[in-house]
């Protein structure tokens, strides 16, 4: 079975969960509190060098790092993970801006301001930046889906979960989704999918596994 190091409160392990609970794939969970420096332990960073979570051990001694190379490893062959070479690449698009424009505002925000305990006054020189840069994303997700449902292949797929993690708890930090109305719409979309689960659910060791 698999077994996926994982933080609650992450927005990039929110993502893992989220797709394995939708497909229905058994499990095993270990929680790793990041805050408390469990990533940087010498067994964690044996498994993963660079000492981030989420972190997928798919058989003995191998394992997958980056949430969205895990998003493609557990939703390879179903209807989550395109299979058509433009759809392919489209999901790949949405999924590398998640990384490159949406997470380093959103999800620094939400991890300085949310988690970290005196965070705000720790990054008060970082913050304008993420909000301009946050809004800018913001603004490229809200103007694609005006004409779309969701980001890639005409359906909901990884590209929607990827996106999803961070934009679903952008209000938490200090962003104004009013002005997007798009955006949440398809907030709405995504938390009504079939086996969606939201990001504070602490599944038992039996629903993980069974």
């Amino acid at each position: 079975m698999q077994t996926l190091y994982s933080m609650q409160r992450s927005g990039n392990s929110y993502k893992v969960r989220l797709a394995l609970a939708q497909l229905g794939v058994p499990y095993r969970l270990v929680e790793v509190d990041i805050l408390k420096g469990e990533s940087h332990t010498p067994e964690f960073l044996q498994m993963n060098p660079n000492g981030q979570v989420p972190l997928l051990e798919v058989a003995p001694g191998r394992h997958i790092a980056e949430s969205n190379a895990i998003l493609w490893y557990v939703a390879g062959g179903t209807p989550l993970a395109p299979e058509n070479r433009i759809d392919r690449a489209e999901a790949l698009q949405w999924m590398f801006f998640e990384q490159h424009s949406l997470e380093p505002n959103l999800g620094a925000a939400y991890f300085w301001l949310v988690l970290v305990k005196g965070g705000r006054e720790l990054q008060r020189h970082a913050f304008e930046e993420w909000m301009e840069e946050g809004y800018r994303s913001l603004r490229v997700m809200e103007n694609h889906l005006k004409r779309n449902d969701y980001f890639a292949a005409g359906r909901y797929t990884i590209a929607d979960i990827a996106l999803y993690a961070y934009t679903h708890l952008a209000h938490l930090s200090d962003y104004d989704l009013g002005t997007f109305p798009a955006i949440r719409d398809w907030l709405d979309r995504v938390a009504a999918q079939p086996g969606h689960v939201p990001m504070d659910l602490q599944p038992t060791v039996l629903e993980v596994a069974q």
